[in-house]
């Protein structure tokens, strides 16, 4: 498949194009607090499919700032089985620098963000946040933006060109929907792109620590930035690697992922901050990898075969995978996957074809489980 450029959505018109992309950002700030399938705006919800008592479930993890070197820092918001948060809301990273700390994702929800100004302040200090690296335009990253503001925001152009137009079609007056833990729902909602850009590669230098932005390509979505600190072997990889939690490919393309993925694999790192889960390294992320390869190779032949997405995806036997926090996505990633095989799929989800994979998975799980 061809890779799209920023201006090439193609199929759909711009008014379209608009909401599907505000379907996929905005609906990502309340994503995982419940259903995960339903907190994207427009997308059904999944039915939760049964785990595989062959494998163990991986185990929860804490909300806790970690200084991880001299001034680094990783944010880590607690997931897990049994946590209210499903699989986890987004994680961060703080680098501090001589007068001021670079931000990396804002999260996205009011209180959430309040709870990470919090730990800043206890741990590091009062010094002002100078710079925002968005990673990519999905809310949980964004959202947050508007509360650190005045700030230059750095992100890759598509990243800034979506969240644009996601702002733009914010309704005036809007709000933060009432979560309890989140948001209480008087809150004003603002989203602010990026007013810097990098469509490849930029350094900045933070007390003597290099720090490297970079699009290694499309993955998670078509306008990722990863941050790499060559010094300490340390990659805040963002939803490029989600650990111990199924990937979340609705803007994503998974050929390319993979090569992204082995791109990461043959870089000098040792520890990865992922966006989603607890902290890892290059282990985990042959799991991410070892799950895609698994999901192509099986898809495929289901594919071949005229199955339908929504039955593929109940047909796969993902064994272990089956038991990552979020195995609903494996609906999605199957309908996905299939946009790549016949050409179809855009930088945004189409979210009547995944309404309709939706019913028929469903269906299947629902008599699967009235069975068990």
């Amino acid at each position: 498949m061809a890779k799209l450029q920023n201006n090439e959505i193609a199929k759909v018109s711009r008014r379209e194009a608009v909401a599907r992309l505000m379907a996929a950002g905005l609906g990502m700030a309340s994503l995982l607090h419940g259903n995960i399938a339903s907190a994207q705006v427009g997308a059904p919800s999944v039915v939760t499919p049964p785990k595989d008592p062959k494998f163990p479930l991986p185990a929860s993890w804490n909300t806790e700032l970690i200084k991880l070197r001299p001034n680094v820092y990783a944010y880590v918001q607690a997931g897990g089985v049994g946590r209210g948060s499903g699989a986890g809301v987004s994680n961060a990273g703080v680098i501090v620098g001589a007068d001021h700390l670079l931000l990396i994702d804002t999260l996205g929800e009011p209180m959430l963000v309040d709870a990470l100004k919090t730990a800043i302040r206890n741990r590091i200090g009062n010094k002002p946040v100078g710079r925002i690296i968005d990673t990519h335009q999905h809310g949980d990253h964004v959202g947050g933006n508007q509360f650190f503001m005045p700030v230059e925001i750095v992100g890759h152009p598509f990243c800034r060109d979506t969240v644009a137009k996601m702002a733009a079609d914010l309704p005036p007056g809007a709000k933060f929907d009432r979560i309890e833990g989140w948001a209480n729902g008087t809150e004003e909602k603002k989203l602010i792109a990026p007013t810097a850009t990098i469509a490849n590669r930029q350094t900045y230098h933070y007390n003597k620590i290099a720090v490297e932005v970079s699009h290694p390509g499309v993955a998670n979505t078509w306008g990722d930035l990863m941050v790499y600190l060559p010094e300490h072997k340390i990659l805040f990889a963002a939803d490029i690697a989600v650990f111990n939690v199924t990937p979340w490919t609705h803007n994503g393309n998974v050929a390319q992922w993979l090569e992204v993925i082995d791109k990461i694999m043959g870089m000098d790192v040792e520890t990865i901050i992922p966006g989603h889960g607890p902290i890892g390294g290059k282990k985990e992320l042959a799991e991410v990898r070892e799950y895609f390869v698994l999901l192509q190779r099986e898809a495929r032949k289901r594919f071949d075969a005229g199955m339908s997405p929504g039955k593929a995806a109940t047909d796969i036997n993902f064994g272990k995978f089956e038991n990552w926090i979020g195995a609903e996505r494996n609906l999605l990633n199957t309908f996905r996957i299939y946009g790549e095989f016949d050409g179809s799929q855009t930088p945004v989800l189409d979210v009547q074809g995944m309404n309709r994979a939706a019913d028929e998975y469903n269906a299947i799980i629902k008599q699967r489980l009235a069975r068990a």
